[in-house]
């Protein structure tokens, strides 16, 4: 079952850019970080809006890779020196948040350097945490069971969707 359309993602990605300029409009620098591949897709139509927000003030925009393929096994690769989080404000982006162990495991990385503020994006928010990580920007917070799937096509689509499967 479709959840949102092409307009509504489009829509949904404007409102969270916004969202993120209003709380974060006196930082000096921004830096987005998209967890794999949808997250990363999520954090540069983010970062395609906020440019067109923030043009002529003085912030700057980045975005980042951080993709943690079986964490527990591998080290989570981000696509910058550690050391350049350093007091900044970052906000981590993804396509759907359900138990939060992807966000909990993407903030590893960062507990080596002390940055200024930490913030989480979601397209779509399922309230199944299991783990202490809450979001900031939301897109869509659905009530969905366990059992159901949220898919948000997003890569290379020419018509953006997310779906509710069983």
């Amino acid at each position: 079952m479709k959840i949102l359309n092409h307009r509504q993602i489009q829509q949904k990605i404007k409102r969270i850019a916004y969202e993120i300029y209003e709380r974060n409009f006196e930082e000096q620098e921004l830096i987005l970080i998209g967890i794999n591949q949808r997250g990363m897709e999520v954090a540069r139509l983010i970062l395609e809006e906020l440019l067109k927000i923030a043009d002529g003030l003085m912030i700057t925009v980045s975005r980042v890779q951080l993709s943690p393929q079986n964490p527990l096994m591998n080290d989570i690769l981000l696509e910058m020196p550690i050391q350049e989080l350093e007091g900044k404000t970052i906000v981590v982006v993804d396509d759907v948040a359900n138990t939060g162990k992807t966000l909990f495991y993407a903030m590893r990385p960062m507990m080596a350097v002390l940055p200024k503020k930490i913030e989480t994006a979601v397209l779509v928010d399922r309230m199944h945490k299991s783990f202490p990580i809450r979001t900031d920007y939301v897109g869509l917070s659905l009530a969905t069971t366990i059992a159901e799937h949220i898919f948000v096509d997003i890569i290379d689509a020419k018509e953006y969707a997310a779906y509710l499967q069983n």
